[in-house]
């Protein structure tokens, strides 16, 4: 199996800051985390990002168990 390119993406905010609410395209009942999350390269991912509805973004580092303690 090919590996498929993953793109790190979050919703861009508006004025007020609040972050835009994007469906995914196969899943049309979900809503793309304002966290921001992974999703495989995608003709609607960019299409996305050029009409500036999502922003690509760094996932956040993850709190290790050592962190923690």
């Amino acid at each position: 199996m090919i590996p498929q390119k993953q793109l790190f993406i979050k919703p861009a905010t508006d004025a007020n800051g609040m972050p835009y609410r994007v469906r995914l395209h196969d899943k049309p009942d979900r809503f793309l985390n304002p966290e921001g999350e992974s999703v495989v390269a995608h003709k609607h991912w960019y299409r996305r990002l050029r009409d500036g509805s999502v922003v690509e973004a760094k996932p956040a580092k993850s709190v290790t168990k050592s962190a923690k303690e």
